[in-house]
């Protein structure tokens, strides 16, 4: 099993969206037309998981998070993190993680990352818990704010709960 992980390029996005729309994901080709364009300003760098040549999965990192406790600490963010499922639990994720954490430690000691509160997010849950991620301590949070007790909101995929990690100084 030969994994490797590189920068997105100008071929992807018209690959990546294909590949997510054949297991029934939306995942619209601007959204990665957006993903490089700003990866080429370096405001993000997205990073591409292929399985002995075939594309696998992504994930982001954020140099400035628009998450506003991240944004004010300067914490870069670990975001929309995405394997296909027929590669999911064969490392593949850990090896974008790895890398996404070994890009971030380059400029800072501290990494976030944000996962969705329902069901569908728990095997995130459980690989950035034992990854070493906690809690930010802050609650969860939606679109522009912290829900508060007594909130009402719909429970999807925009409310999160943030969490860092402390990397390891060389």
């Amino acid at each position: 099993m030969n994994i490797h992980i590189r920068t997105l390029n100008e071929n992807d996005p018209a690959l990546i969206s294909q590949a997510f729309q054949e297991q029934g994901w939306v995942k619209p080709i601007e959204q990665y037309l957006y993903y490089l364009a700003e990866q080429e300003k370096g405001e993000r760098v997205t990073l591409i998981a292929e399985l002995d040549g075939a594309f696998a999965g992504y994930v982001n990192v954020l140099w400035s998070s628009p998450y506003p406790s991240f944004k004010d600490q300067g914490i870069p963010e670990i975001n929309d993190f995405n394997v296909l499922i027929q590669y999911q639990r064969q490392g593949i994720g850990s090896r974008l993680m790895d890398r996404a954490e070994e890009l971030i430690q380059e400029r800072t000691d501290t990494a976030g990352i944000g996962v969705g509160v329902f069901t569908d997010y728990g095997k995130a849950q459980i690989l950035y818990a034992r990854r070493g991620y906690i809690p930010d301590g802050k609650g969860i949070h939606k679109h522009d704010r912290y829900l508060m007790p007594g909130d009402e909101t719909i429970i999807d995929d925009d409310v999160v709960l943030y969490l860092t990690k402390k990397l390891k100084t060389v």
